[in-house]
């Protein structure tokens, strides 16, 4: 990982580590076991890293997900907005009525509650973000309609 992305990452969750702690938590590698990205809500091969759940402290959730070549989300939502950290791979992202974003490693995006939205991967190259995703009332999306292949190519 470069150094801005390691910084961006750092920046992004300090709030979230620092609020209330009694003591660190550490949770190991291999101890949150992957998932494939469910096909309701993914065109394509996506596997989702869960990195942290949200708490009465954190109140947000933080996973990397990696798409293949041509794997993207559905359209959807966030009810207290998201960001996310692009680390590696070459990916698009796009908002409803709004241009097609090109995204690489160190970019860092940020959706304000409510914007309906895709990401994924371009068609010839893999992405990997990490997503910090608020929650809000118990809930951190939601999830639409699958984007149409003739959307993903527009």
């Amino acid at each position: 990982m470069t150094k801005a992305i390691v910084c961006a990452v750092a920046a992004a969750l300090s709030v979230a580590t620092l609020a209330h702690a009694e003591s660190m938590q550490i949770s190991a590698n291999g101890s949150r076991p992957s998932a494939k990205g469910p096909d309701a809500n993914f065109t394509g091969s996506v596997v989702v890293d869960p990195l942290y759940a949200a708490s009465a402290d954190t109140h947000n959730s933080g996973g990397l997900v990696s798409f293949e070549p041509g794997a993207r989300s559905a359209w959807h939502s966030h009810p207290a907005g998201q960001t996310l950290i692009i680390v590696s791979g070459t990916g698009w992202i796009q908002e409803d009525g709004g241009a097609k974003h090109t995204v690489k490693p160190g970019d860092v995006i940020w959706t304000p509650p409510g914007l309906r939205h895709w990401h994924g991967a371009t068609s010839s190259n893999g992405v990997s973000h990490i997503a910090i995703t608020n929650v809000k009332d118990g809930k951190n999306v939601e999830w639409q309609e699958k984007v149409s292949d003739a959307q993903y190519l527009d």
